[in-house]
């Protein structure tokens, strides 16, 4: 080795050449090069891992707590607009803490724990009141209805509940008072009930502007009631048994077209019940869907020794699934508004109607061409098969012709499969335009055995 020279201030410092290193001192320098190698290559890779488990939680900790905040943001708009969607939609709780809510509504909607807890069927455990969702929305029509005497007399107030229906707070809330009770007297066994009319003293007036019979007969209610009350020498007498035009069927013709019996059926907007009578006479079992519209309509068809039942038309039929071989609709079909809300109406036609069971439109009023067309679309996207279908006129009142619809179509039994062809041929017919519309008329109006042959072909060799 050779010298090396410190210079220090004014001096020099000199290392001369080591002679003679004893295998001791050797054996202590190169212990000490290896342990500060290691000591060295530990500093080396332990402080970065020291560092980076010093700073993981502050970063885990700041990216929780911005998730945090995003989430609660979600969360606040998420409930804005819930908020925004009930207000459009009329859909308020109502604010039971308000002074003028009556005790009454107060204890009905209370919440009412089961007595022995959970129930292990159902898993409730309190039984909740059912009120129409509109309610808040006449908040004070609903206090006003839910004011009285309680295990007294309920008002005669039968024209505020309906009032509160028809603004979508249906159904009420049941109130603990006694209806108003009016003696029904004269009243006629049963067959000979259907056509006779008795005392009108049996019948409440209140909130109606015709005070008798003659003064109903006299007026036209809506286009299936005009002097419908004359159950004795009006037309309701020749109704259904005998045709004024090509767009009234007889009803024994509709009954024989019902594969597998007709025994029950349910008629909307009915009048004053004769559809019933009719049907009654045949030993068919109708029910009568309607709402006492400027008469007493539900007394007068329960007169009659038939079942009336106090419904609007926005309500969800309160039927099971597939109960009906028949359901009767004329013009109370015609609830206005959006497409949309005639779709919902006949949906729930659908659902309580049997497969294989009859729709009859009767002598529906088509408005204008686009009407006809938007419910002739909408039939056939159900796949009903039609029995008879007439589209005729009619002269008003004031000399202008109206267009009626008259139909009887019979719903189909659905299974996946149909659907799934269906979906073909849907596709199929935007594609190629008028095969793929060959395809829905075959799926949709109910076609022959050849025809449905050939379908399964073209299905096939898609």
């Amino acid at each position: 080795m050779g010298s090396v020279s410190l210079k220090i201030g004014d001096g020099t410092a000199r290392f001369k050449r080591a002679s003679v290193c004893s295998s001791a001192v050797n054996l202590l320098m190169l212990f000490s090069v290896i342990i500060t190698n290691l000591f060295a290559f530990y500093a080396f890779t332990y402080s970065p891992k020291e560092l980076h488990h010093h700073h993981k939680p502050k970063d885990i900790s700041l990216i929780s707590e911005k998730v945090s905040l995003i989430l609660r943001e979600i969360e606040s708009s998420k409930k804005k607009l819930a908020q925004m969607e009930k207000e459009l939609l009329g859909y308020e709780t109502i604010d039971l803490s308000k002074p003028n809510i009556p005790n009454e509504l107060k204890i009905f909607l209370d919440h009412h724990e089961l007595p022995l807890g959970k129930d292990s069927r159902t898993g409730i455990t309190e039984m909740v009141a059912s009120v129409g969702h509109s309610c808040g929305k006449s908040g004070d029509l609903l206090s006003q209805y839910m004011n009285y005497k309680v295990n007294g007399l309920c008002p005669d107030d039968w024209s505020l509940g309906q009032n509160l229906i028809l603004r979508g707070c249906d159904p009420l809330p049941r109130r603990r008072c006694f209806a108003k009770t009016i003696p029904k007297v004269g009243l006629q066994s049963f067959p000979s009930s259907l056509w006779k009319n008795v005392s009108e003293k049996i019948y409440s007036w209140s909130g109606i502007g015709c005070k008798n019979l003659a003064c109903l007969n006299s007026k036209k209610l809506n286009r299936d009631c005009a002097g419908c009350f004359d159950i004795v020498n009006g037309y309701e007498t020749q109704r259904y048994v005998k045709t004024r035009g090509k767009n009234d069927f007889l009803i024994d013709d509709v009954l024989a077209m019902g594969s597998g019996g007709i025994r029950v059926g349910f008629d909307i907007g009915g009048g004053s019940g004769t559809f019933a009578a009719r049907m009654a006479e045949r030993n068919v079992t109708v029910v009568t869907g309607t709402l006492n519209i400027d008469a007493p309509i539900n007394e007068f068809i329960a007169a009659r020794g038939l079942f009336p039942l106090y419904l609007s038309l926005d309500h969800r039929f309160p039927f099971y699934d597939n109960v009906f071989d028949l359901v009767h609709a004329g013009n109370g079909l015609d609830v206005g508004g959006r497409p949309e809300k005639l779709e919902f109406l006949m949906f729930d036609i659908d659902r309580i109607l049997r497969a294989g069971g009859l729709f009859w439109l009767d002598n529906f009023y088509c408005s204008n061409e686009d009407k006809k067309k938007d419910l002739t679309r909408l039939i056939e996207r159900f796949g009903y098969k039609k029995l008879k279908w007439v589209v005729g006129e009619k002269i008003n009142g004031s000399g202008k012709s109206e267009v009626y619809l008259s139909a009887v179509l019979q719903k189909p039994h659905r299974y996946l499969g149909s659907f799934w062809a269906k979906g073909i041929a849907e596709e199929r017919q935007g594609e190629d335009g008028e095969e793929g519309e060959m395809y829905g008329e075959t799926l949709g109006g109910g076609a022959g055995v050849a025809s449905r042959q050939g379908l399964r072909k073209k299905i096939t060799n898609l």
